[in-house]
């Protein structure tokens, strides 16, 4: 019994070393990603709340309004929702396409532009008004920190923030300080995918989480082996 005591005690050391720093930096990211509340890394404290407005859609299906156009795709599905105080259909095609119409009148309501995406978030971002610079990027090309297939325009704001709209649907698609750019770092290496930042069964993590749990059960076996030993040495020093 000893023997294998002695033994797990060097296995406990080398897994030690092994395990350590990943142990650290899981402990290090962990704090940092907790340290504020998930909303204020979304930046929903910059988001601008906007009047209610009225539950109030257009009777009908909407979906005819795509059918009085010529050679229409195939339609994957519609949506038909307030926005910005107006009724406004939303049809999104097989290939990811996203149109917009007025669902009173069936007109079709253009992509917007930058200086719309500019006014856009000067309305509903606080601090939205100071921008830096305006950027597009098509769906293909998007940046890191958007992370989705959609065509967006990038308004970045002196205080770091950048507010992506979405050109085919006029919606503030997400808003990302710079905390959540440094979060957004810490959870890829708290996951140790930091190339997409998505991948939690990521092999390498498996691995040293495996590892990291065999040398924690390891030093728990290990305190059994001390607490003995400390009995004995009491029992010695009292039969002195």
């Amino acid at each position: 019994m000893a023997g294998l005591m002695r033994k797990l005690a060097r296995w406990h050391i080398w897994l030690g070393w092994l395990v350590g720093v990943p142990i650290v930096m899981w402990t290090a990211t962990g704090l940092f990603m907790v340290a504020k509340p998930i909303g204020e890394v979304r930046g929903n404290h910059l988001r601008i709340a906007q009047s209610e407005e009225p539950d109030v859609l257009p009777s009908g299906n909407p979906a005819p309004i795509a059918f009085q156009l010529e050679n229409v795709p195939p339609i994957h599905s519609f949506e038909t929702r307030m926005q910005r105080g107006r009724a406004v259909t939303f049809l999104t095609y097989a290939d990811g396409r996203i149109e917009r119409f007025d669902a009173q009148s069936g007109t079709q309501i253009g992509p917007v532009d930058a200086a719309k995406a500019r006014s856009i978030v000067a309305k509903e971002i606080v601090g939205g008004a100071n921008v830096e610079r305006v950027t597009f990027f098509g769906a293909d090309a998007v940046p890191m920190d958007f992370r989705r297939p959609m065509p967006v325009w990038q308004i970045a704001l002196e205080d770091g923030a950048r507010v992506y709209v979405g050109r085919d649907t006029g919606d503030v698609e997400a808003v990302r300080t710079r905390w959540w750019r440094w979060f957004d770092i810490m959870w890829g290496l708290h996951i140790m995918d930091l190339s997409e930042r998505e991948d939690t069964s990521h092999p390498i993590l498996i691995l040293f989480a495996a590892l990291a749990l065999i040398g924690s059960l390891i030093g728990s076996i290990l305190m059994f082996r001390r607490r003995k030993a400390r009995v004995n040495r009491t029992i010695e020093s009292g039969s002195t």
